[in-house]
């Protein structure tokens, strides 16, 4: 699932200028077409200031075209994560912009079939539901069963539901971001 380095560039480029155009108030850019863009992919924006988290957002399912999706992300990451405030104008030029395409989802039924850094990972129990990106297991060194546990908790479950019945899914990510 590579994605071509200007097929990157165009997403990366987009996603910049919709968020820009959400916190100036002005209407959204038209995504770019053509190739990988026109594919319905799930996807991740994620924005940090001088190295700190300032907001994730994502769609795990491919609904839309990835083009769109990641205009989408690109404006609502500014002022939709419930973690953080909206982005101030002043803040813009200090973010760097960082896009997540996911693989579909696949259970798996043991931590073994978990590969920290090159998984990403979804624990669901009931009605709740949690996922962490492949690179934060990387990012904060966890071993798999940390990266399982970590990811119960972001679901509002016990560390150990893991364990319990909850269910376990993995995807992959193709990770870029701006120089």
């Amino acid at each position: 699932m590579t994605i071509p380095a200007d097929d990157r560039q165009k997403l990366l480029r987009l996603a910049r200028r919709a968020l820009e155009a959400r916190v100036g108030h002005q209407p959204p850019p038209a995504p770019d077409q053509g190739g990988v863009l026109d594919e319905p992919r799930g996807a991740f924006v994620t924005i940090r200031r001088h190295g700190e988290l300032r907001g994730c957002l994502g769609r795990i399912a491919p609904e839309a075209p990835l083009a769109e999706t990641v205009a989408d992300l690109g404006a609502s990451v500014s002022d939709s994560d419930p973690r953080f405030n909206p982005v101030a104008p002043a803040e813009v030029d200090d973010l760097d912009v960082e896009i997540s395409v996911l693989t579909p989802e696949r259970e798996v039924h043991s931590i073994a079939d978990i590969e920290p850094g090159r998984h990403g990972l979804i624990v669901e129990q009931g009605f709740r539901r949690g996922l962490l990106l492949p690179q934060v297991a990387t990012e904060q060194g966890w071993d798999a069963e940390t990266f399982v546990s970590q990811t119960c908790r972001k679901a509002g479950l016990p560390a150990d539901a893991w364990r319990n019945g909850a269910r376990m899914f993995v995807f992959e990510a193709e990770v870029f971001r701006e120089d």
